[in-house]
């Protein structure tokens, strides 16, 4: 549905101002013909703790936000300052979108459909009996939320923190009546090479934390490979999975699928998503070339 009104957006979390998503957004608005402001509010660069959130988005509302993106260390605390929670968001336990509406404050998280949505589009035929996932910090959650709605049979979940790992497969396994297992990174060998596919969520491979999650030998062609790093696109991991002959999934598609569901949200205007995966692709690759 397409609409005339501008819309006015914040990024609240830490280390946000060089975030491609105000600028995806700005741009899909853009092509539809109507105005849309977005804006970082990074606390790191406002020297703001995360216990300063209720003020700010007391002052989003005052200065006539629509509304404001959640991100890192604010998508739990943000939880308990809203008026409405969307029923996954709140079984997750994070908002990653707030609307600021007339009738109060409602939570979504977008993160969880977005990987969805990209692992329906990017991996339609891979097979999900056993899957392992790495990391289950806040991304981690979402995406193994994900991959049970997807239908996965086994979902085994592997992080450096243990306890956190068990904590997240004991809720999700029984919140979703479905097979969740925790296991320590030391099985991690054994895990690999009995999987489907692998999916990784932690922050290893990005611009500032380089290298693989694991020893790139573990992979073979018949296993799949899904990232939710996308800076850079295409991570260590990924090269060396299509290296291997593996179908592989860049966390890309994850980026621009959750920023279309918020899209939506926000501006109850349908969001052309090859639209914004293409633009997309242009920032990162403008990133890249960008020097030093």
């Amino acid at each position: 549905m397409a609409t005339s009104r501008g819309f006015m957006v914040g990024l609240v979390g830490t280390g946000v101002t060089e975030s491609l998503s105000p600028a995806l957004h700005m741009a899909e608005a853009s092509a539809q013909g109507f105005p849309l402001v977005f804006r970082p509010i990074d606390l790191t660069m406002l020297r703001l703790e995360a216990d300063r959130l209720p003020e700010i988005l007391d002052w989003a509302e005052r200065l006539g936000y629509d509304a404001v993106t959640v991100t890192h260390p604010c998508k739990q605390q943000v939880v308990g300052l809203l008026d409405t929670v969307d029923p996954v968001a709140a079984d997750l336990g994070a908002v990653n979108t707030v609307l600021l509406t007339p009738g109060g404050r409602v939570g979504y998280n977008t993160d969880t459909s977005g990987f969805e949505a990209a692992f329906r589009g990017g991996m339609p035929d891979v097979p999900l009996g056993k899957v392992v996932q790495l990391g289950a910090g806040g991304g981690g959650t979402a995406v193994a939320d994900a991959l049970v709605r997807l239908g996965a049979g086994q979902l085994t979940l592997v992080d450096i923190d243990e306890n956190r790992a068990a904590s997240l497969a004991k809720s999700l396994g029984e919140r979703r009546n479905a097979d969740v297992r925790s296991a320590p990174l030391s099985e991690l060998t054994q895990l690999l090479a009995a999987a489907d596919g692998v999916v990784h969520c932690t922050p290893q491979g990005m611009h500032d934390h380089p290298g693989t999650p694991f020893d790139t030998a573990l992979l073979r062609p018949d296993l799949w490979v899904a990232d939710i790093v996308y800076r850079p696109l295409e991570t260590e991991l990924l090269k060396a999975a299509r290296a291997v002959g593996c179908q592989a999934l860049s966390g890309g598609l994850m980026a621009v699928c959750q920023a279309a569901d918020a899209f939506r949200l926000i501006t109850n205007a349908e969001p052309d998503r090859d639209r914004m995966m293409q633009h997309f692709r242009e920032l990162a690759d403008a990133e890249v070339a960008a020097p030093e």
